[in-house]
């Protein structure tokens, strides 16, 4: 049996705690797998949470899309093919 630990691709979904997915997507990172970010329901909000979790992301390296067309212009959007691409290409999806 191979010790070795295989790179996971994890879809995290900010659908209702967006500033938290941030968190726990640039936490996740910490694991060495690939870690994948897409804000849903409503633009997020411009707090001084979201403004710190969103440096995290930088940070590690994450670049959030979005499925709201209202933050098309600041992020790659997804319409529901490139969602469901998403989906299938990860190994583990978190919803937050």
């Amino acid at each position: 049996m191979d010790n070795e630990k295989k790179e996971k691709g994890l879809l995290v979904l900010a659908r209702r705690h967006h500033g938290e997915a941030m968190r726990v997507a640039a936490g996740l990172t910490i694991f060495g797998h690939r870690v994948a970010l897409v804000f849903m329901t409503g633009p997020v909000a411009e707090t001084a949470e979201n403004a710190a979790n969103a440096e995290l992301l930088e940070l590690t390296g994450i670049e959030p899309q979005t499925t709201v067309a209202e933050m098309a212009d600041q992020l790659p959007f997804l319409d529901a093919d490139g969602l469901a691409h998403a989906f299938g290409a990860a190994d583990v999806v978190l919803s937050l």
